[in-house]
């Protein structure tokens, strides 16, 4: 799991140098609310996060990155697909748009 609010504010702010009561005053809030996040009592909303990262010097991105799939039915089909020739392969995948297009009719 990526880091928490907490761990990525507090990370931030320690990086930058500054305290809880510095940081707020750069980002307009209380010193109370950034101790309540870096504490994770509370999480901060999206827009919240990025402010306060904005204002200790960060940026956060983000990524989506597609998770690998472990014990699904369809490993367990691999070495079959593989072992067919590539007309073979092309004649699955139309056999599958088929179906699919029947199935949706239905």
């Amino acid at each position: 799991m990526p880091d928490s609010a907490a761990t990525l504010l507090r990370t931030a702010r320690q990086r930058a140098g500054v305290s809880q009561r510095r940081l707020a005053e750069r980002a307009g809030t209380s010193q109370s609310v950034i101790a309540r996040i870096e504490l994770g009592e509370t999480s901060p909303s999206w827009e919240t996060l990025q402010r306060l990262l904005s204002a200790a010097g960060f940026e956060l991105q983000v990524a989506l990155c597609a998770k690998p799939v472990s014990n699904s039915h369809m490993l367990a089909d691999v070495e079959r697909i593989l072992s067919l020739s590539p007309a073979d392969r092309l004649a699955e995948v139309a056999n599958v748009s088929r179906f699919e297009a029947l199935v949706k009719r239905a």
